[in-house]
């Protein structure tokens, strides 16, 4: 909002104003506001679902091995990372960019469909919203994402062109704006891969494109449904969630920066895709409010976010990993949310696999992949992986999650000049 009202105010010479036209200054500045909404609003939140005796019954001292009392304490905190992060995106964004429209609706549907799932547990039904309407919403919204992407035409790339110079080559400008399914891809040579690649068997041209369209549509929405998922089974301790994700919108910030910068893509060699420095707009808030979020979520949390929280954070992370064509990079970035969801598959296939023999098989004491290290190995049972023989604090589990997740931001942005 601000930003149209100053192209309307900036004919008047009113000091400031020429500052919002940078989206480094809102980018700031939006940071600097979700931070303040998500702590001075989540003292309220608090207050407001105690009073109401909306509170999380479901965990007790018996589920911590260190005895630690979480039972009564407020959920649905997500509540208000959405509102830490909508707020300053309206004021501060350039509400007539389709990446900022297309995020502010992805956390608004994901954080809705997260408040249904969450206020049928406060409901008493411990299973909330069915899976299968939980996955019917995610692949519809990551249809509705795909073709947009397709369709709009802001949503463009302009790639690198090269230029031999002898036995060397450089980039020297990049090509003209076009609609392109281009993506990064970690470790290739020229580092963009194309998907309508994928079908050189086809020989004509248009219908080899209409096909990589629609292999990028679906692509897109499994990327969306598969991050959103790991979002919400990494949520599972204390700052886990929120200090993970902190740190994937950071880096992710820094390449939607690069992107949307013409002399910052041709410096580093990636694609240059207009419009997607206002992502960086929106995301500031987003880790903004997931800091914030930290000061009562951190152990002893004094609010969990609940599905409101980690359902939408998942699904802003895989949109805007499609929006700068970096979505084949997440399996490295968000590899702690890959490691719950594989670890999950694989504890129930095992699982399954033992009992077909009449026996217990596991391949973690408890899955996600957080949960094992704070479980003991129960009698009769076969695990795979036993280690470590002791159990870990809680806190110290998810700091050493939160190192994993930045060591694997650094592998990220590297993997940019490793070709």
């Amino acid at each position: 909002m601000f930003y149209h009202l100053s192209e309307y105010l900036k004919d008047l010479d009113i000091p400031g104003m020429g500052m919002l036209n940078y989206v480094s200054f809102r980018a700031l500045a939006s940071l600097i506001l979700s931070l303040v909404i998500s702590m001075v609003a989540g003292e309220y939140f608090i207050k407001y679902m105690r009073r109401r005796k909306h509170i999380e019954e479901a965990r007790d001292a018996s589920i911590d091995p260190y005895g630690v009392q979480k039972k009564g304490v407020p959920s649905m905190g997500g509540v208000v990372i959405l509102s830490a992060v909508i707020v300053p995106a309206l004021l501060f964004g350039q509400l007539t960019n389709v990446y900022m429209i297309l995020l502010i609706a992805t956390i608004v549907f994901f954080g809705f469909l997260g408040f249904l799932d969450d206020k049928i547990k406060l409901g008493g039904n411990k299973d909330g919203l069915a899976p299968r309407w939980k996955l019917l919403g995610q692949f519809t919204f990551g249809i509705i994402v795909g073709l947009t992407l397709w369709l709009s035409p802001q949503a463009v790339v302009r790639e690198n062109v090269d230029k031999e110079i002898g036995e060397k080559t450089e980039v020297y400008h990049k090509s003209e704006a076009r609609k392109s399914t281009v993506t990064t891809v970690p470790f290739f040579k020229n580092n963009n891969i194309d998907y309508y690649e994928v079908f050189s068997f086809i020989s004509d041209g248009k219908t080899k494109r209409a096909c990589g369209w629609i292999l990028f549509v679906l692509v897109t929405t499994f990327v969306i449904a598969a991050v959103s998922n790991g979002a919400n089974l990494n949520d599972g301790m204390d700052g886990m969630c929120a200090g993970n994700s902190a740190i994937i919108g950071v880096t992710l910030g820094i390449l939607a920066y690069v992107s949307g910068h013409i002399h910052y893509a041709s410096y580093l060699n990636v694609m240059y895709i207009p419009g997607s420095g206002e992502v960086m707009v929106f995301l500031c808030a987003f880790v903004g409010a997931l800091v914030g979020f930290l000061w009562y979520n951190a152990y002893p949390a004094k609010v969990f976010m609940g599905d409101t929280g980690s359902l939408a954070i998942g699904g802003v992370i895989g949109v805007t990993a499609v929006i700068i064509h970096k979505e084949l990079l997440l399996p490295i970035l968000c590899g702690i949310f890959l490691m719950e969801s594989l670890s999950v598959i694989l504890q129930v296939a095992y699982a399954k696999k033992g009992n077909k023999k009449g026996e217990k098989w596991r391949v973690f004491k408890r899955a996600p992949f957080h949960d094992h290290y704070r479980h003991k190995m129960e009698p009769g049972v076969k695990y795979l992986l036993k280690k470590p023989d002791g159990l870990l604090f809680e806190s110290m589990i998810t700091t050493r999650f939160w190192i994993v997740t930045i060591l694997l931001a650094a592998i990220t942005v590297i993997t940019l000049k490793i070709r």
